[in-house]
C-alpha cells in the first residue's frame, strides 16, 4: 500500500511513520506548512508547525530512508481554520480549531491531494482505533484513555476513514516514547504540543484583539446591571471566571462566571456558577462517521477534547442532534462540538448551536 504519513515533527507521527515502514508499506513523509511566516523555534510545548518542527520531521524521514516533502497548505489553513476561528469568536461562539483542521486540512486537503498523486491512505499519529466491519470502517476510542483523540476525529466521514490509518491505536504514550528512543529518534523527549498551533504564545485574547480589534462594551449581570467593562466580547467564553475585571462585587459575595455572550449588543453576561448548568444541547451541521443515525437512542456525549464522556439521550436526524444529558454539566458553549458515542464507537459530531438548563 502506498501511504502518505503526515509528519508534524513530534514523537507520535515519527513512530507512526516508522510502523508504516516496518509493516512493509511504500511510505512518503509530508510536513504541512500551515503558516506563511512560521517561527524558527517553538516555545516548549506551545504551538507546532515551526521551522524546528519541519527539520525534526525531515531528520526522522532521513533516518527511516523515506522520501520527505513539505506541502504549503497555508492558504487553505488560513481560509478554512483561522478565518473560521475568527468569525466564530466575532459571533460570540467558542470554536475548536483542531476539529476544523482535521476535517478541512489533514483529512480533506491532504487526502485529496494524496489520492490524486496515487496514494492509498494517509497515516497520522492520532490516538484512535479503526475496525473494519464489512465495507464500513468503525472509529473507536484509543486504548490509552489519557491520550484518546477520537473526539477531534469525530468530524470524519466514512470515505475519509476508509483512507485513514492510525498506527498508534493500541499503544500508550510511554510506550511510544520508548519505541522512539529505541529507534534513535531525537524527538523521543520532545514535549507534546497542547496549544492552538497558530497562537504559539498561548495568548488567545491577545490574538483575537489584534485580528478583530477592540470594541469596548459592558459586562452585566442577569438583570442588566452594568458590573464591569470589556474591550471586546470576543475575549470571553462561557464558563470563564478569570480576567472579568468587575468593578462591582456580587451582592452575595460569590464569584461570577461568564454565562453568555451577546454579540449584537456587545455585552458579556455574568452570574453565579450554578447558572452554568446545562441539561440539553442542540447541535447543528451534524457529521456522521457512518450512516446517519435517525431517531432517539442512548449513548455518550463529549464536549471537550480531554473531557469525560457523559451518559445522554440523543435524538438525531441527518443534520441535527438534540442531546439530553443524564446529569447537568457546566461550561458548555455554543460553537464547541458535541461528539456522540455508542460505547467506545464514535457515531458522529455536531456544532453546538444553543444550550438549555
Amino acid at each position: 500500500m502506498r501511504v502518505l504519513v503526515a509528519m508534524s515533527g513530534g514523537v507520535d507521527s515519527a513512530v507512526a511513520a516508522a510502523r508504516m515502514v516496518r509493516d512493509g508499506h511504500d511510505v512518503t513523509g509530508v510536513h504541512l506548512a500551515l503558516s506563511k511566516n512560521p517561527q524558527s523555534f517553538r516555545s516548549g510545548a506551545r504551538g507546532c508547525c515551526s521551522l524546528e518542527d519541519s527539520h525534526d520531521a525531515r531528520r526522522v524521514a532521513d533516518r527511516l530512508g523515506i522520501p520527505f516533502y513539505v506541502w504549503d497548505l497555508s492558504d487553505e489553513f488560513a481560509e478554512r481554520v483561522v478565518d473560521d476561528f475568527l468569525s466564530e469568536y466575532a459571533a460570540g461562539r467558542t470554536p475548536n480549531p483542531c476539529l476544523r483542521c482535521n476535517e478541512s486540512i489533514k483529512f480533506s486537503a491532504v487526502l485529496d491531494r494524496g489520492r490524486a498523486l496515487g496514494y492509498d491512505a494517509v497515516a497520522t499519529g492520532h490516538y484512535a482505533r479503526l475496525d473494519r466491519d464489512g465495507d464500513d470502517v468503525v472509529l473507536r476510542r484509543a486504548a490509552d484513555d489519557a491520550k484518546d483523540q477520537s473526539y477531534v476525529l469525530g468530524v470524519l466521514d466514512q470515505d475519509q476513514l476508509r483512507h485513514s490509518l492510525f498506527p498508534l491505536a493500541g499503544t500508550t504514550k510511554p510506550d511510544v516514547r520508548a519505541e522512539a528512543r529505541e529507534l534513535g529518534f531525537g524527538v523521543a523527549k520532545k514535549p507534546d504540543s497542547h496549544d492552538i498551533c497558530f497562537i504559539p504564545d498561548g495568548d488567545t485574547a491577545g490574538f483575537l484583539n489584534r485580528r478583530l480589534g477592540t470594541r469596548p462594551g459592558d459586562v452585566v449581570d442577569e438583570d442588566g446591571t452594568v458590573v464591569g467593562h470589556h474591550d471586546g466580547h470576543h475575549g470571553f467564553t462561557v464558563g470563564q471566571r478569570r480576567g472579568l475585571q468587575l468593578g462591582r462585587p456580587a451582592a452575595d459575595g460569590r464569584p461570577r462566571y461568564v454565562l453568555r455572550i451577546e454579540p449584537v449588543d456587545n455585552r458579556v453576561v455574568v452570574g453565579p456558577r450554578e447558572r452554568l448548568a446545562v441539561g440539553r444541547i442542540e447541535g447543528i451541521r451534524a457529521t456522521w462517521t457512518q450512516r446517519p443515525v435517525l431517531g432517539g437512542w442512548g449513548g455518550l456525549a463529549q464536549v471537550r477534547a480531554h473531557g469525560e464522556p457523559m451518559p445522554a439521550r440523543i435524538d438525531s436526524d441527518a443534520t441535527t442532534m438534540s442531546v439530553l444529558l443524564d446529569d447537568p454539566a457546566t461550561g458548555i458553549a455554543p460553537g464547541q462540538a458535541v461528539v456522540v458515542y455508542d460505547g467506545d464507537r464514535v457515531v458522529g459530531s455536531s456544532t453546538i448551536a444553543r444550550t438549555e438548563a
